[in-house]
């Protein structure tokens, strides 16, 4: 895919009037948080006002997010009208998600559906989850399948069914298979970056405004094991 611009280190991977999506780092925080690090909506904006010298403050709509660990694409809204479409589509899973995630220990079989029901534990920030119905736990179900066996890892592709709270990381650590570098989720030593080998690589939507179909792929980190995958 053609990268339209790099700018501030910021990896647009569409633009235009209504929508914005960029391909997010590992660190990068979506939406400001208690840490204080800039948000990635904040580095968008000063683009977007930069770029078309726009006075005043710039609209920008948070519309969904990533774990601060993984990468690939997000979606802005750049008009309100744009905003309160998209969160339908997100709400309504009129989205395709497509990610893709290296894991150490390959799963039993070549691909499989996954249905667990996921608890989360706000205190520590993680998802658990269980083979049946537990209080206060949602179901989440997703489809991978193998796309890679690497030396000592493997490379699957996920396709999410549902949304939840580390929805992946939770339900591919509970077959044995945690992602490259998740501590939180069972992985036996960190990343160097301190990121996570999960990477949202396909979005498949609607366009808001002009109700064109819009398929959005992103480039993996420029990394040893991404490019192996």
């Amino acid at each position: 895919m053609k990268i339209l611009s790099n700018k501030s280190n910021l990896q647009i991977l569409h633009e235009d009037n209504h929508i914005i999506v960029v391909n997010k780092r590992v660190g990068d925080i979506v939406q400001g948080d208690k840490t204080g690090d800039k948000p990635l909506s904040d580095i968008v904006k000063e683009y977007i006002k930069d770029k078309y010298n726009k006075p005043g403050d710039v609209f920008l709509g948070v519309i969904h997010r990533l774990d601060r660990p993984t990468t690939g694409i997000v979606v802005f809204a750049r008009t309100s009208k744009a905003l309160s479409r998209m969160n339908e589509l997100f709400s309504n899973r009129e989205t395709k998600k497509t990610y893709w995630a290296v894991v150490k220990n390959k799963p039993q079989e070549q691909a499989a559906k996954l249905v667990h029901y996921l608890k989360r534990n706000e205190k520590n920030n993680t998802s658990k989850a269980h083979l049946k119905e537990v209080p206060d736990s949602k179901v989440a179900s997703l489809d991978y399948k193998i796309i890679k066996e690497l030396q000592n890892y493997t490379a699957l592709e996920i396709n999410l069914h549902t949304g939840r709270h580390h929805q992946i990381r939770a339900q591919l650590s509970a077959i044995g298979s945690p992602i490259k570098g998740d501590l939180k989720y069972g992985a036996d030593r960190s990343n160097p970056d301190g990121g996570i080998h999960l990477h949202a690589r396909k979005l498949v939507f609607i366009h808001p405004v002009s109700k064109e179909n819009i398929i959005i792929t992103a480039p993996t980190p420029d990394e040893t094991i991404w490019n192996a995958v």
